[in-house]
């Protein structure tokens, strides 16, 4: 007996000496795969109690000291807790504010009530103060889609709970028991990201624009979670096509990060030819043409290697789509929710994205040794660019149809983007139409629906960009941190459409990001010659700027740079690029 336990014993320490040599903590009698999550915990203390439902002290009682920083340790002190009180049929609730977006949890932390029994506690999750004060139903658009926002929990006696998983800025607190006293010592949101550093910087004479692009960072950042989203309480999915306005943000931003190539081929891995990506044609496109623009960036080619056979086999796909010179693609027929019901926009941004698709296409089969392939796209985008459809008034398709070289810039922009200013403009195209404006050269009324649209949001509260907006919805509207008052507009649960009704819009959407990556490249001024950076242009355009400054992150460090228009305006700029990078000069 003694022998085999001094065996059993050897084995467990072998075992455990290998689990510990993969950094993983040892587990008797088990040997299973297990997957390391990149991201990190931060507990965040609310900033302010929004409402409550009693303010007399009778069953909130001193509720201040939620606001109090915690250590999430139940302790035996018995000291500034908020106490909740249920009685005579009244069941007191209050809304924590925590700041700002983020994608998490909660955290709540018990003290010692007489009674020992478990607690139940109703929690609401809100992106605006409006949705921590819905109900589930079929009339203000509040869900439980893709991640629980409303739920009724069980709290320990003198303990800690963590619950939660889903993107908000503000909680409601509900007491739901009768007759019980819950003693809340602390409740701390629990804020999941990624830590990685904002290589990427952008700051300029206009600190309206420098919140525009931080909050654009910020709000892709929120969504580089497990894998990229596009939202982080609803749409916490891979949407290719969504995927594109956010890697051009993160190339911008963060530089190369592994999120980006585990999306991008979890895409690839279940969707078998000849299906379209989320069932979408345009999506599988998009795939291609991140993948032109990634590898322009990051000069990855063991990467782009890797996809090699599939993106061949696409581009045959794809091809094989066309009829009479003209797209004839299959699938769901999508550009964006708002021109979703003009099917000759839709045609006419399908066939601008095939060119556009079929030219990257060229690219990278040219750099993958692929030359009968590369000369296919190139033939077919040449006969397709024999036809050109009409955009019908959309500023999706104008976009499109401009950055394809379907119709001359200036054109679209003066007979299409520019008109109505903001209006009719999209959180998803919109950094479609800034691209189309700046390939025009109009980059003062590019900056100036930045400041406006973008801005506009930030006027309504936000802290991160939204699945879409409109200027005209602020017209009347309360802003997302407070109890809608009578006679306002409810910013978040009157208004949207299609998937985004109510309050089922998301207010953390990364394809609503574009301004980030816009600012970086026509403003700062960066665009990318030779794959990974290795040839830069330095081209700024300041508009009515008086001076801008900021990083670009490339695979062989940070390039600094400040452009200062003088009294004539002459810009000087300062360009200081690591070695390995070379610098184009505008002019030059």
């Amino acid at each position: 007996m003694k022998k085999f336990t001094f065996y059993a014993f050897c084995l467990f320490c072998l075992h455990t000496q290998q689990l510990n040599a993969q950094n993983l903590p040892p587990v008797f009698g088990t040997d299973y795969p297990a997957e390391k999550d990149s991201r990190v915990r931060q507990y965040l203390t609310a900033t302010r109690i929004v409402w409550q439902s009693d303010r007399s002290g009778k069953s909130i009682v001193d509720a201040g000291n939620l606001l109090r920083p915690g250590t999430g340790q139940a302790d035996l002190m018995h000291k500034n807790f908020c106490r909740l009180i249920s009685k005579d049929g009244e069941k007191p609730g209050l809304v924590l504010d925590f700041g700002k977006e983020i994608q998490g949890g909660l955290q709540l932390v018990t003290d010692q009530p007489v009674d020992h029994r478990p607690i139940k506690v109703r929690l609401r999750f809100g992106e605006s103060v409006s949705e921590t004060m819905s109900e589930v139903d079929t009339i203000s658009g509040a869900t439980n889609d893709h991640a629980m926002r409303d739920f009724v929990i069980e709290v320990p006696w003198l303990g800690v709970m963590q619950v939660g998983n889903t993107g908000f800025r503000f909680v409601r607190i509900d007491l739901v028991d009768a007759d019980r006293e819950l003693q809340l010592k602390e409740a701390r949101a629990i804020f999941e990201y990624r830590d990685i550093p904002y290589l990427g910087s952008f700051k300029s004479s206009d600190d309206r624009l420098n919140q525009i692009w931080n909050t654009g960072a910020y709000t892709v950042h929120l969504n580089m979670q497990q894998f990229l989203w596009d939202g982080i309480k609803r749409d916490r999915l891979v949407w290719v096509g969504d995927m594109h306005p956010e890697i051009m943000t993160i190339n911008s931003v963060f530089g190369q990060n592994e999120v980006v190539a585990k999306s991008l081929d979890q895409a690839r891995d279940i969707t078998p030819l000849p299906g379209w990506m989320n069932g979408i044609s345009a999506y599988s496109m998009w795939w291609v043409l991140i993948h032109r623009d990634l590898y322009k960036y990051q000069g990855d080619l063991a990467y782009l290697r890797k996809q090699q056979k599939y993106l061949v086999e696409l581009l045959d796909l794809l091809m094989s789509k066309t009829k009479d010179n003209k797209e004839a693609l299959d699938g769901t027929r999508f550009l964006d929710w708002p021109s979703s019901e003009n099917p000759k926009a839709i045609h006419a941004g399908l066939h601008a994205m095939m060119v556009m698709t079929l030219e990257a296409g060229a690219e990278l089969c040219t750099i993958l040794d692929e030359p009968a392939e590369a000369k296919k796209c190139k033939d077919t985008a040449i006969n397709l660019k024999l036809y050109v459809p009409d955009a019908n008034g959309s500023k999706q398709a104008a976009a499109l149809l401009a950055l394809s070289g379907l119709v001359p810039a200036q054109k679209a922009n003066s007979d299409v983007l520019a008109v109505d200013g903001c209006a009719r403009m999209s959180t998803f195209y919109g950094y479609y139409m800034l691209q189309a404006r700046a390939k025009a050269g109009d980059y003062q009324g590019a900056i100036d629906c930045i400041r406006n649209y973008w801005g506009g949001m930030l006027d309504m509260g936000a802290t991160t960009f939204w699945e879409d907006f409109d200027l005209d919805w602020t017209k009347n509207a309360a802003p997302i941190t407070e109890v809608v008052p009578d006679g306002k507009d409810d910013i978040h649960g009157d208004f949207g459409a299609y998937c985004y009704k109510n309050l089922r819009h998301s207010l953390c959407h990364g394809w609503a990001s574009g301004p980030t990556s816009w600012l970086s490249e026509h403003v700062l001024g960066v665009s990318v010659l030779e794959p990974g950076c290795k040839s830069i242009k330095v081209q700024p355009n300041l508009g009515d700027l008086k001076w801008v400054e900021g990083s670009f992150p490339t695979p062989m460090g940070v390039v600094k740079i400040r452009h200062e228009k003088s009294a004539d305006g002459k810009i000087k700029s300062t360009i200081d690029a690591p070695k390995g990078v070379k610098v184009v000069r505008a002019g030059n």
